[in-house]
């Protein structure tokens, strides 16, 4: 592969660090700082301020480990919001996209992944005991679990269900119109809201 050689050192940079986000090959970080360089100082301020202002003060919800500009998120403050429910999901794309379907009105709870042994990812690096203490408040009637039908949505949900079988709670999961293999997010809101709703129980032998 020939070495593209930059005019300008900074160039160079940019490009080099726009090529770091996901699927931004070193051509279009090319095209991307370019266009950036056409722009007005101004307008590339606002758009690195906003950048760096994102990383640096955005929080996670201490209750469902949402992202938000406060302590808690809209969602869990929301009083309208039936608190009896809660939905699991792997990430905070998932919360958008259930949201998105507007056939869910209860509350969430964030993950931050799944379970995955290939990938180093074990039960202690997910937000699974919050779940449970959510859960063993006794306020919670029902736990939707609705990650990704993959093997590892589906181990990530037989370990939950087992450490929430000591406890006096549904749990259910989303119906299987949503393929085997496809990410939650990339599911259309029609499918998804009917998932949702047509969701099952799993049975869970104590």
């Amino acid at each position: 592969m020939i070495e593209q050689n930059y005019p300008s050192q900074l160039l160079d940079d940019a490009v080099g660090e726009l090529s770091k986000l996901p699927g931004v090959g070193r051509k279009t970080a090319l095209r991307l700082a370019l266009f950036l360089l056409r722009q007005s100082t101004d307008s590339v301020d606002a758009f690195a301020g906003a950048i760096s202002k994102m990383r640096h003060e955005v929080r996670y919800c201490r209750v469902c480990h949402h992202i938000s500009d406060t302590d808690i998120c809209p969602i869990c403050a929301n009083p309208k919001r039936d608190t009896r429910t809660i939905c699991v999901v792997e990430d905070i794309r998932d919360v958008m996209a259930v949201e998105n379907t507007q056939q869910y009105g209860g509350l969430y709870h964030v993950l931050g992944g799944v379970i995955s042994p290939m990938d180093g990812v074990g039960p202690s690096d997910l937000a699974i005991d919050s779940l449970v203490e959510r859960v063993a408040s006794g306020e919670v009637e029902e736990v939707i679990l609705a990650l990704s039908p993959t093997m590892e949505g589906d181990t990530t949900n037989f370990f939950i269900s087992r450490k929430l079988a000591p406890y006096d709670v549904r749990i259910s999961v989303i119906a299987r119109g949503i393929s085997v293999g496809d990410e939650l997010e990339y599911t259309d809101e029609v499918t998804l809201g009917r998932a949702i709703i047509n969701r099952t129980e799993m049975k869970n032998d104590k």
